[in-house]
């Protein structure tokens, strides 16, 4: 695992319920990739990397990652992966670079950090979970002085892709980037992307319409992703354009805990 700061720096309490911290040891990291197997692996059918019970690949040594814990049992609940651009520079690539051409990304002025591998444990998703989890990812991005942030979004095929060409029909709509951060996917959906809003529509999932509401935007069009049976839509937020709901809640309570 990469060298962390202290994982104490980064616990930042919303509820009685749930806090989040920086995994701090081998047995906190097959924590949160043992919630990712079960979410992506039992629940979503993805086939996936790694050992029994566990999702793992060879990003993992070299990112961060953020665990949201329910105090009474201290169990992982919720968690995501963080890999800084120093980080994706050692490794020779950034993780969704296998599904996307990231040339307007990686040139961009700032520091990037890319945001992957997010899950929630079902009976936590209606709940606050999530506001921790980007509560300790805000606590991160302050600590570290990261400009943009990003990291692929996953959205349901449906049969012939109609489902993810409906979900992008509403992204067009309410949240793309400009045509100069636009990304190309290197395997795109398999039916025509710019089908009419009259014809299909969808609303954003849950996770989708949370990166959304913080002030990401996608850069263009999805990439199938077979082994996860998804479409992944590659999404950019640049932490000066960051809600300004979100940015009080988050960034003065940041400031409160320091």
């Amino acid at each position: 695992m990469a060298a962390s700061v202290s994982a104490s720096i980064l616990t930042v309490k919303r509820s009685e319920r749930l806090f989040v911290e920086l995994a701090s040891s081998s047995r906190d990291v097959r924590e949160a990739q043992s919630l990712r197997y079960q979410v992506f692996g039992e629940e979503m059918g993805a086939q996936l990397k790694g050992t029994a019970g566990l999702d793992c690949d060879e990003f993992d040594h070299d990112c961060q990652h953020l665990l949201v814990r329910e105090p009474q049992s201290g169990r992982v609940v919720g968690c995501t992966r963080l890999l800084s651009d120093v980080s994706a520079a050692r490794l020779g690539r950034f993780y969704s670079e296998s599904e996307f051409e990231l040339n307007a990304i990686t040139q961009l002025n700032g520091r990037l950090l890319e945001v992957g591998r997010t899950c929630i444990a079902p009976e936590f998703r209606q709940g606050s979970a999530i506001a921790v989890l980007w509560s300790g990812l805000a606590g991160y991005v302050h600590l570290h002085g990261f400009d943009y942030l990003f990291g692929c979004a996953s959205v349901p095929l449906g049969d012939q892709d109609i489902q993810a060409a409906a979900i992008m029909n509403r992204l067009r709509r309410q949240a793309m980037t400009a045509e100069n951060l636009r990304v190309t996917p290197r395997l795109p959906l398999q039916i025509m992307p710019q089908v009419s809003d009259e014809i299909l529509d969808a609303p954003l999932p849950a996770l989708l319409r949370a990166y959304v509401r913080l002030g990401a935007r996608a850069c263009g069009e999805p990439c199938r992703d077979p082994a996860f049976g998804v479409a992944d839509v590659l999404m950019l937020l640049k932490v000066d354009d960051l809600n300004p709901i979100y940015s009080r809640h988050f960034f003065d309570r940041i400031a409160a805990h320091r």
